[in-house]
């Protein structure tokens, strides 16, 4: 299991004066919307267990500190990492989890986030193969019933092929 911390703690050890490394595995655009102050940017689709290495800050000697928005991205970025051999430790709550706790936040441009998106398209594509299938043939039903399936996909897995699509455009990067 991977060890975990927590925003208060984190706090204490950025206060404390000791180079840490903390990596945020979210899109381009939730990270710069807001983030923790002094955290760098490795988005999971591109993570580089080799490159976190190599790019850690000069005197860090302690684990990779690792947070998203809520958790779970940052968990499997843990699991690569880890896999890798690097030392990590998942901060509890993500970045929400640092706003509540008062930690020093960066903001900057808001955007529309990466689910907005998929939720954007995926009505989109519903609305549109149901309206040709209305109005030029009943096969085009199978547009809203693949979006579907997607869906439900995405849901189990906890991997959305529309999502990952997405987050490659150039808005979100």
């Amino acid at each position: 299991m991977t060890p975990t911390i927590t925003p208060l703690a984190l706090n204490k050890l950025l206060d404390g004066g000791q180079p840490i490394d903390v990596i945020d595995v979210r899109t381009p655009i939730e990270y710069r919307a807001a983030h923790v102050t002094g955290v760098r940017l490795m988005p999971l689709d591109a993570l580089d267990p080799a490159k976190v290495q190599q790019s850690r800050p000069s005197g860090v000697t302690g684990p990779c500190y690792v947070l998203c928005k809520t958790g779970a991205r940052a968990a499997k970025a843990a699991e690569q990492l880890a896999a890798a051999g690097v030392e990590v430790c998942v901060i509890e709550g993500g970045t929400d989890a640092c706003i509540a706790a008062g930690l020093p936040i960066t903001r900057g441009k808001q955007g529309v986030s990466l689910e907005r998106q998929v939720r954007i398209v995926a009505g989109l594509l519903v609305a549109v193969g149901c309206g040709l299938a209305v109005a030029v043939h009943p096969w085009f039903l199978a547009l809203p019933a693949f979006i579907g399936l997607g869906l439900v996909f995405a849901g189990i897995t906890d991997t959305c092929a529309m999502g990952l699509a997405l987050a490659k455009m150039p808005w979100n990067r």
